[in-house]
């Protein structure tokens, strides 16, 4: 019982340091918690003694997940071809800035483009960065050494090929209506986005996470959808398997100067066709593990394992970079009653 009240009351203290410490940087634009220098390294200590990676941590970058098929065995850029792609986007941005509105055809009482789905965001809400990663890596992957996602199992990739999965990938394009709330993602629901992880990938916008410590936690605080995981540092062991959730269960602990995290017992509730990084089944088992490796790069490695889902265990790295600026509350709304709209307007059309 004291156990359990103990480590209740410093679940408690650090959620009320991370508002704390969120609330002084909002006046301030500078953290909270003192970062001392070690004497003998570069890398930012707490007071005590744990490698710092407090601050917001920016992940967009042009570097795709997988190698593109036309890249074959080229494992890196150039700095040429590196230069190239960056100026390349960053035209792009420009041009898309400057040109005319998109105009959609109203059809339905939807604007809808030529090809039938609905009008989406402009380039002015997208930013996915104009960089590509450090090393210039053709992939985030590491391994497979291709660069390339490992083979799905059998049963994995019947699922992938079913008629059920391909109806879910249309509703999810807006090619066709969807017939239940079950059909719509956690992300189109509002309830956690796959960009939050884990593990932590890109997207369109919001590309941001923030780190808060303690000598017993961390705190990886995602700009989208707004969600905390709660890492304990002391040793206590999993939770049960019969307690599953959506960001599944995580433990860390300290490698020398790196921060090892195992995350198991994840709902399962993630769907899961077609998108890996939303794979998060029952049999999931994810590492990562973070390094500071300068005063400006926090260097993120995951490793997925799923043999219900992989033939094969697969790894990528991706560098964060230090962003100076803050996040803000990501108020993701629409799930609580654009679901409501889209299965009322599918109903109205079948009646």
């Amino acid at each position: 019982m004291h156990d359990r009240i103990a480590r209740s009351l410093g679940v408690t203290l650090l959620i009320v340091l991370v508002l704390v410490t969120m609330a002084q940087v909002s006046q301030t634009g500078t953290p909270a918690v003192q970062v001392v220098q070690a004497q003998d390294t570069a890398t930012p200590r707490t007071p005590w003694g744990d490698p710092d990676f407090q601050g917001v941590w920016d992940y967009r970058t042009l570097t795709p997940l997988e190698r593109p098929e036309e890249m074959g065995d080229k494992e890196f850029l150039t700095q040429e071809e590196a230069a190239t792609l960056q100026q390349e986007t960053v035209d792009r941005n420009e041009r898309l800035l400057n040109r005319a509105p998109e105009r959609t055809v109203s059809a339905n009482n939807v604007d809808r483009r030529a090809d039938g789905t609905p009008g989406f965001y402009n380039n002015f809400w997208l930013d996915r960065g104009t960089t590509a990663i450090a090393t210039r890596r053709t992939s985030l992957i590491v391994d497979p050494s291709d660069g390339q996602l490992p083979s799905l199992t059998g049963p994995a990739q019947r699922r992938a090929d079913s008629s059920e999965a391909k109806r879910i990938a249309d509703v999810r394009r807006g090619r066709r209506p969807a017939e239940s709330w079950e059909d719509l993602d956690a992300g189109d629901r509002c309830i956690q986005h796959a960009k939050a992880g884990p593990p932590i990938s890109t997207g369109g916008y919001n590309n941001n996470v923030q780190v808060f410590q303690t000598s017993d936690y961390v705190v990886l605080l995602a700009e989208q959808n707004h969600d905390a995981r709660i890492i304990p540092l002391d040793g206590r062991p999993h939770v049960g398997p019969h307690i599953r959730q959506w960001m599944g269960d995580s433990r860390g602990h300290w490698e020398g100067e790196t921060l090892v995290v195992e995350t198991i017992h994840f709902n399962g509730k993630h769907d899961q066709i077609g998108r890996p990084l939303m794979s998060s089944g029952e049999h999931l088992t994810l590492i990562e593990r973070l390094t500071r490796t300068d005063l400006e790069t926090l260097l993120y490695e995951y490793t997925v394992t799923d043999p219900t889902i992989w033939v094969e265990p697969w790894t990528a790295h991706h560098p964060m970079k230090k962003n100076p600026d803050l996040i803000y509350e990501f108020a993701c709304h629409e799930g609580n009653y654009g679901i409501e709209g889209i299965l009322a307007g599918g109903r109205a059309k079948d009646e």
